[in-house]
């Protein structure tokens, strides 16, 4: 496996860098601009992440249009909002109907268009306007795009729209119809991106992981997804392999952490252009960072000018603590994929079972991951686990739409409908029904639930329910458990949300998205967990002490500004498996 040099890659006009949230693409993609711009090619860079640190990174505000990076000749960067995209989106979707509705039904529609779907498609719809201002773009040699479009958005684009008048007849429960309605109009400039996008002598799809098990088989799922509708020119950056500098402990077990997960990449990634990037020891933000990343020799800071942040806060027995004397209640853990959430909900529903509550822990995992983590152990009378399989769940729900639907609709509006139920929301709302059943079963007791729904599959069902009382339907399409549940979940004294980060940008930037979610449900989150946190050990590695310190201010971020309470979790150097570890984690 070769080190990255930007060279590698930089064969098209276009790179598309793509991956799941702190893996490292933002700073990938900025280091690759900026070094291709010192080589004297004239780059804009891109970003349509609505958790982008772009500006952070460059040190400016950034706009919609390409604004010149001073400090680097032939460098241009532009922020597309995506965010205000579609926030622009709902309102002309919407607007023609203030007045003509009812609120309930308006409130409806609001939520059916503020899913993560209609995010994308309205950043694509941005950057597509960017790429056909032929006057914009025409003098560029490279164009970066920090965030490519998921394979579920771009078959959206490809289905035709034909549908937009049934986005006001839908009572089948579909989960994010209606982020395509209306868009008729710009068919044939999304077919050209898509085209674009497929073609390899234009175009470089850049899969982005981190060297763990997790963000390498999200990378193999988004490499194949994308390669099935054209999108094969494809390169495979691994990005945080350790180069240890120590025989300290912590850095041995990292060491070995990570050859494990490199001896096991996917099959699917094997014929894919494989590189690497070094862990380096300081954040990649500003100029002298980004052309740091790909020297070969690595400076390190020697000391933290302040005290560790992490000396502040409790370890996640606090929690444990809090919950117990209430003796019931719902613990929910939520985070972005491959921040811990599963150790973090087995180790507080074994800290509770310990001192003698009963505890229904259950995930939805379709890896099983749970048993995995708990090795197959169990408290005998006070620990039940279970698994909510979201494949079975996902199917009943779709064969339960898909039967309710109008026999009248047409081969597009149906082409539609099953499209939108390959969506994100889609297996969330699915599973929330089986999540509301295993509540409803567990009065009285504490219900420990891995990977919670988001605020927006809240409010897609309250909408709903509230939607279907306006213009009495009787098609009873809500079960009783999950009625009773949404109260239950916003109410602070029965549950207890924590959200899971690691101390880093992304994680902390995307942890901090899923807080506004639930807060428009009118859910209040109660903790904050800080998991993986170097800062917490005592690690004398000289790239783990940078790694460290560069920990400080996402840790201080949390504490300080978003969190009313946080816990932090050391990176352990042994995988956390079985009841002794994790009641060790709670001690």
């Amino acid at each position: 496996m070769k080190r990255l040099q930007p060279n590698d890659i930089s064969t098209t006009r276009h790179l598309f860098f793509t991956g799941k949230g702190g893996v490292g693409k933002t700073s990938t993609a900025c280091a690759t601009a900026v070094a291709l711009a010192d080589q004297g090619k004239k780059v804009l860079i891109v970003s349509t992440d609505p958790a982008s640190n772009l500006q952070d990174v460059f040190g400016m505000e950034l706009k919609n249009e390409p604004s010149k990076i001073d400090a680097v000749p032939n460098l241009y960067a532009a922020n597309l909002d995506p965010e205000e995209a579609a926030y622009q989106y709902r309102e002309k979707m919407i607007g023609p109907y203030r007045g003509k509705l009812p609120e309930s039904a308006l409130r409806n529609m609001e939520e059916q268009l503020s899913g993560a779907c209609t995010v994308e498609i309205a950043a694509f719809d941005e950057f597509t306007n960017l790429l056909a201002n032929r006057e914009a773009t025409d003098q560029f040699d490279h164009i970066i795009f920090d965030t490519a479009p998921t394979g579920h958005t771009l078959r959206l684009l490809q289905l035709p729209t034909a549908w937009s008048d049934f986005l006001d007849d839908n009572e089948n429960g579909a989960s994010c119809l209606g982020p395509l309605a209306g868009l008729e109009e710009k068919k044939g400039l999304y077919a050209k991106t898509v085209e674009a996008l497929s073609n390899g002598d234009e175009t470089v799809l850049v899969l982005v992981s981190r060297p763990d098990s997790s963000s390498l088989e999200e990378a193999d799922r988004a490499g194949k997804e994308l390669a099935d509708i054209g999108i094969k020119n494809q390169a495979l950056i691994i990005n945080g392999v350790f180069d240890r500098q120590s025989d300290d402990e912590v850095a041995v077990k990292l060491e070995e952490k990570q050859q494990q997960a490199l001896d096991s990449i996917p099959m699917g990634m094997k014929d894919t252009d494989t590189y690497f990037l070094p862990l380096v020891p300081f954040n990649l933000t500003g100029l002298d960072a980004l052309r740091k990343f790909f020297q070969e020799k690595v400076e390190f800071v020697e000391e933290l000018e302040t005290t560790k942040a992490a000396n502040d806060l409790p370890s996640i027995k606090a929690i444990v603590d809090d919950l117990e004397p209430r003796g019931h209640g719902v613990f929910m853990t939520m985070g972005k994929g491959g921040v811990g959430k599963t150790t973090m909900a087995a180790a507080v529903a074994v800290g509770l079972a310990e001192r003698g509550h009963d505890v229904h822990l259950t995930t939805t995992d379709p890896a099983a991951h749970l048993t995995h983590v708990l090795n197959n152990e169990s408290f005998e009378g006070t620990l039940n686990v279970s698994k909510v399989d979201p494949k079975t769940e996902v199917e009943n729900y779709k064969k339960q739409v898909l039967e309710n639907v109008s026999n009248d609709l047409t081969e597009d509006e149906l082409a539609f409908i099953k499209e939108d139920l390959e969506s994100p929301c889609t297996e969330e709302i699915a599973v929330f029904r089986a999540f509301a059943e295993v509540v409803e079963k567990a009065e009285g007791a504490f219900v420990v639930i891995d990977t919670a729904p988001t605020g927006h599959t809240l409010l897609l069902l309250d909408a709903a329910e509230s939607y279907h009382r306006e213009v009495e339907r009787t098609a009873g399409d809500m079960p009783e458990s999950v009625r009773k549940l949404l109260p239950r979940l916003r109410d602070p004294n029965q549950t207890f949300v924590s959200l899971v980060t690691l101390p880093e940008a992304t994680p902390v930037f995307e942890a901090s998205r899923l807080q506004d979610d639930l807060r428009r449900a009118g859910i209040e989150p109660a903790w904050w967990i800080i998991n993986q946190s170097f800062q917490a050990t005592e690690t004398r590695d000289p790239v783990l002490k940078g790694r460290s310190f560069s920990e400080q201010q996402w840790i201080e971020k949390v504490k300080d500004e978003l969190s009313p309470q946080t816990v932090i979790v050391p990176w352990q150097a042994d995988q956390v498996i079985g009841l002794e570890k994790l009641k060790m984690m709670v001690y």
